[in-house]
């Protein structure tokens, strides 16, 4: 009898566990259109947008540079490149990331994302917010963002097939890196993950 409460006791907490993660994985609302939009897809063109994003605890982009930069000022030309590679991650690695996570997650080339301006459906990536995270040695705080996946027709895009907001997506855990480009791109491959998810439903 005992072990079979505990048997029972084990399964339900395994089953909230499972359902726990399940929700915490697909954090997203749709707010326009629908996933069931989508199916028989199997290409799109990948689309990135950085137009004013906001930056957790700062006014603006702007306002996250110039303190960052203020910081390395001491170091000729450390600031410069504080400022040159948080442009250059986009395209560097948080693109990649989010591009190379999403088709692995379709084992048999289901479905495809990338740089292919003939596909007919385009899907952009709309960065609202970014928490970058730190990593200070014996602490380390993983970057999250927030971002608006909208799928439209490339030819068309008034003709909105779903847009799908992500909020908060915390970046996946990796064992090698941690600087802040890596902290971010990681984030992305989080919101990857969790689209890959709800497409693999209407394969």
């Amino acid at each position: 009898m005992e072990f079979a409460v505990s048997l029972l006791k084990k399964s339900m907490l395994l089953m909230f566990l499972s359902v726990g993660s399940l929700v915490f994985a697909q954090r997203f609302d749709i707010q326009q259109g629908g996933l069931k939009n989508l199916k028989g897809i199997s290409q799109y063109h990948v689309a990135f947008d950085y137009n004013d994003i906001k930056i957790h605890g700062f006014d603006s982009e702007e306002a996250y540079l110039r303190d960052k930069m203020q910081k390395r000022e001491k170091v000729a030309g450390k600031a410069e490149k504080f400022r040159e590679d948080w442009f250059a991650y986009r395209t560097q690695l948080y693109e990649p990331a989010f591009a190379s996570y999403f088709n692995k997650s379709f084992k048999k080339g289901e479905i495809q994302v990338g740089s292919l301006p003939e596909a007919k459906y385009t899907m952009t990536i709309k960065t609202l917010w970014v928490y970058p995270g730190y990593n200070a040695g014996t602490a380390i705080e993983p970057a999250k963002i927030t971002a608006l996946v909208t799928i439209t027709e490339t030819q068309n895009p008034d003709n909105v097939l779903v847009k799908i907001l992500f909020d908060k997506s915390i970046g996946l855990e990796h064992d090698l890196g941690n600087t802040l480009g890596d902290r971010i791109s990681w984030a992305y491959e989080k919101i990857a993950r969790n689209l890959s998810l709800q497409l693999k439903r209407f394969l």
